[in-house]
């Protein structure tokens, strides 16, 4: 590779992690060939992408990429062996898809180093619970929706009920004359 075609896949490489808010950093060293290409199918399918770039790069483009507000430096101890780069618009999905597809194929493969998560960023495959666990934008609205809600369902089945025993009060009132 020359240091022209170097300088420009740290640029590339920049701009990816610069317009992305998630990203996890993979080893599938131990995979066959078609296992990868099965992982990557999976997570081309759910519109995510997966590149082997070489240790070197991939820090040079996350040094470039840091700024005041985005600090990866917690991500250079784990530029060691291979490295596969997964970037995603949803937090938990790779992760998902990673659990999923070793539980398919009963494999510890492949191994989380880290993830960057919307500048918190996790270290080791320990994680991978936590991050499968994560809720994406689309819940936690969900969720905030649900909450906001609540009060008004409530407050509108308990007016409702109480009309009702109003009612069944004035009849009974009624009745007795």
């Amino acid at each position: 590779m020359t240091r022209e075609e170097k300088t420009a896949a740290i640029e590339e490489l920049k701009e990816k992690i610069s317009n992305s808010s998630f990203f996890y950093l993979a080893d599938s060293s131990a995979m066959t060939v078609a296992q990868v290409n099965v992982l990557r199918r999976q997570l081309n399918e759910q519109g995510m992408t997966m590149t082997v770039v070489k240790n070197t790069l991939t820090r040079k483009a996350l040094e470039a990429a840091s700024t005041d507000s985005t600090n990866f430096e917690g991500l250079y101890d784990t530029l060691h062996g291979p490295t596969a780069i997964i970037f995603t618009d949803v937090a938990n999905a790779p992760a998902k898809i990673i659990k999923a597809f070793r539980k398919e194929k009963d494999s510890e493969k492949p191994q989380i180093k880290a993830a960057y998560i919307d500048s918190a960023i996790y270290v080791g495959d320990d994680q991978l619970d936590a991050l499968v666990n994560l809720k994406s934008k689309e819940d936690l609205l969900g969720e905030l929706i649900g909450l906001l809600n609540s009060p008004m369902s409530s407050l509108l089945s308990q007016l409702g009920s109480g009309g009702q025993n109003v009612m069944g009060l004035l009849k009974a009132l009624e009745e007795r004359g």
